[in-house]
């Protein structure tokens, strides 16, 4: 062994450096930019998901009108109604199914588990739905303010009439109940909480009426009213069934069952020769008795007796 050799082992001082690993970057250890613009801990950011749902949602929902009423289907036009609904409901439903496996979450926690489809729940909304639209018309019966008239419905046109609005209405309520207590109620939940969310939605259910003819601002302030009874029943219950079995309920007795104007519609095939008589304030008008201010003191009441009757317990997507 040569001098050189062994002063190099008994001096380790002298021994070589190790080659210099690479400088630990932080660009190279933290996620990129885009992931932190679209994803946060819980997936993608709730902002995101509603603006990718609108941006599937309208375009789909534009199509469907197309094609409702691009054939000819009868001279009243209810059977084109029945199709754009069925339109809307697919539109509401395509973007939360695609976001659903975005961002990897059950179809369940949007509100309309398909176990309890048409169950318990939504029976017995519909039961509270027609009793509430019930205390409404007798309400306003007995104080002059709305008249039964006679019916004007007989034998199989009676029955026809009866399944058609029944259908039409349970695509109405699933449709509306979705589109603004689904995707868009768990959604916005987790950005800003679940009661905030439901405020800016039921202000949004009740604007949405703006398009039917005759409706005013006691309608529209209804509506949002309702809405937000009907957060209070996904709150309580964890789904949507509830909700849809009480809208679908509540709009047959008004339109078809009563008579009377529907959130300013009015449509053929109903069961009486009803009317709605005296002041506009209590009698509704033109919008129907949603336009009264009897129609808040019954929802006031649905609220109370609910909230007795179903206490709170686990809630679907409780973000706050």
């Amino acid at each position: 062994m040569s001098e050189l050799d062994v002063n190099t082992e008994s001096n380790p001082a002298q021994s070589p450096a190790p080659a210099p690993s690479a400088p630990d970057f932080a660009v190279a250890t933290q996620p990129s930019y885009a992931h932190t613009l679209f994803l946060g801990p819980e997936g993608l950011r709730p902002g995101w998901g509603l603006a990718f749902y609108a941006v599937m949602f309208y375009p789909l929902q534009k199509l469907a009108v197309d094609l409702a009423w691009s054939r000819d289907l009868g001279s009243s036009g209810l059977w084109s109604m029945m199709l754009e609904e069925l339109g809307n409901l697919v539109a509401a439903v395509i973007p939360a199914l695609v976001l659903a496996r975005v961002e990897r979450r059950p179809w369940k926690v949007y509100g309309l588990p398909g176990k309890q489809a048409f169950g318990r729940l939504f029976w017995v909304g519909a039961l509270w739905g027609f009793a509430g639209i019930s205390l409404l018309m007798f309400a306003l019966y007995g104080l002059h303010a709305f008249a039964f008239g006679h019916v004007v419905l007989h034998g199989a046109r009676l029955a026809r009439f009866a399944a058609f609005w029944a259908v039409m209405f349970l695509l109405v309520g699933l449709f509306e109940e979705f589109f603004l207590r689904g995707y868009t109620q768990f959604t916005l939940s987790r950005g800003i909480g679940f009661w905030p969310a439901a405020l800016v939605l039921s202000c949004m259910f009740g604007l949405i009426h703006l398009r039917n003819d005759h409706e005013q601002w006691r309608g529209l302030l209804a509506a949002a009213f309702i809405g937000f009874f009907f957060c209070l029943t996904l709150r309580r219950t964890g789904n949507l069934w509830f909700a849809v079995g009480f809208h679908a309920a509540w709009d047959w007795g008004e339109t078809f069952f009563y008579s009377v104007p529907d959130s300013g519609m009015v449509s053929p095939g109903h069961l009486l020769s009803s009317s709605l008589r005296g002041a506009d304030w209590l009698s509704g008008g033109s919008v129907g008795p949603e336009g009264s201010v009897l129609c808040f003191v019954v929802i006031a009441v649905a609220w109370i007796v609910f909230e007795k009757t179903h206490p709170r317990a686990g809630v679907r997507g409780d973000h706050g």
